[in-house]
């Protein structure tokens, strides 16, 4: 039997957290079969950041790419859980305890439930000196199971920056209590939003 893929995706529904302030998520049959005579049609609201999502370097630098102009092979390839559960603070000196010899995405669980319908009152930070040590390591994607990574009160977002100056692309909001650490092939693909600063993903994990 082939091995099966996890989901691992936030579920999208109207309960869903959203960053404070943010446009919340909203679904509804904005047409129905008896009105049109023939089928529902749905209509969604929602900030580009709820849930599962994939940011673009325009999020927080104007001058950067925009989501359709990144390079979907980032999204699709092997990919390494590592379970960092209960250090309130991840960078070199912590991953340095973890063998990510020839890992290109890296995919950190930093808890072991995820609340999907209640925003974080704190979740694990990033240090500053991350970004360039997975360039060092020749990591391209970082994935994580929390909203940002960067603080939730921070305005100048320092890890977003450091990872974009070493060449690194963020996945936010992964929903990963029931995986395991070890070694995946991810499919995680924004969707081809011109302009767009970031999209929701359908995020899958495979066992290798």
């Amino acid at each position: 039997m082939s091995k099966r893929w996890i989901d691992i995706t936030q579920p999208l529904t109207n309960q869903i957290a959203t960053w404070p302030g943010d446009t919340p998520f909203h679904f509804e049959v904005a047409h129905t079969k008896e009105q049109t005579g023939s089928v529902n049609i749905g209509q969604i609201t929602a900030s580009v950041h709820t849930g599962t999502h994939a940011d673009a370097p325009f999020h927080f630098n104007s001058s950067a790419a925009t989501i359709e102009q990144l390079d979907v092979n980032h999204y699709i390839g092997p990919a390494k859980v590592i379970d960092v559960t209960g250090i309130p603070w991840v960078g070199q000196e912590e991953l340095m305890n973890f063998d990510l010899d020839g890992v290109r995405r890296l995919i950190l669980k930093t808890k072991e439930k995820v609340q999907v319908e209640k925003f974080p009152e704190d979740f694990t930070l990033l240090k500053e000196d991350i970004g360039e040590f997975l360039q060092n390591k020749g990591i391209f994607l970082l994935g994580l199971d929390i909203p940002s990574v960067d603080a939730a009160d921070s305005k100048d977002l320092p890890i977003h920056h450091t990872l974009y100056k070493n060449g690194v692309h963020i996945l936010e909001n992964l929903y990963l209590q029931d995986v395991s650490a070890g070694d995946y092939e991810l499919i995680a693909l924004p969707l081809k939003i011109v302009g767009a600063d970031g999209s929701p993903v359908r995020a899958v994990l495979r066992k290798m």
